[in-house]
């Protein structure tokens, strides 16, 4: 492993590609349990019992779980060196860096304007 790479991975797409694949399995498995816990409420109120989350909690719940779905297919897309994958991050991370300024969370931007531009320096390696 020579000059900071994993094979022909750039060291930092493979750290950022494990982060988002941990985050987007998170999400996912909240969603998982947002749908179930929507599911099995909504089941149990139309026997007669109160409902917490409802049909509502099941709908965010399949939204939470395709966003994670999403989110880890970014993160295999990454360590693949996959083109879309890139331009998905790169989308991503202006919008953040959007939020973070009209924020005025400086930091924050400091940090996504760093990533922005490691990820173009590192595009060359994408497919």
């Amino acid at each position: 492993m020579s000059g900071g790479r994993i094979g022909g991975l750039p060291l930092g797409v493979a750290i950022l590609a494990v982060l988002i694949g941990i985050f987007g399995f998170f999400v996912f498995l909240i969603g998982v349990l947002l749908l179930v816990l929507g599911l099995g409420v909504g089941l149990a109120s139309a026997g007669g019992a109160a409902s917490v989350f409802g049909l509502t909690g099941a709908a965010a719940g399949l939204v939470t779980l395709i966003i994670g779905l999403i989110i880890l297919a970014v993160a295999v897309g990454l360590w693949n060196q996959e083109l879309w994958a890139l331009v998905l991050a790169i989308l991503v991370l202006l919008l953040y860096a959007a939020i973070e300024f009209v924020s005025q969370a400086f930091l924050g931007l400091v940090i996504v304007i760093l990533l922005l531009v490691y990820l173009v320096a590192v595009s060359r390696h994408f497919d």
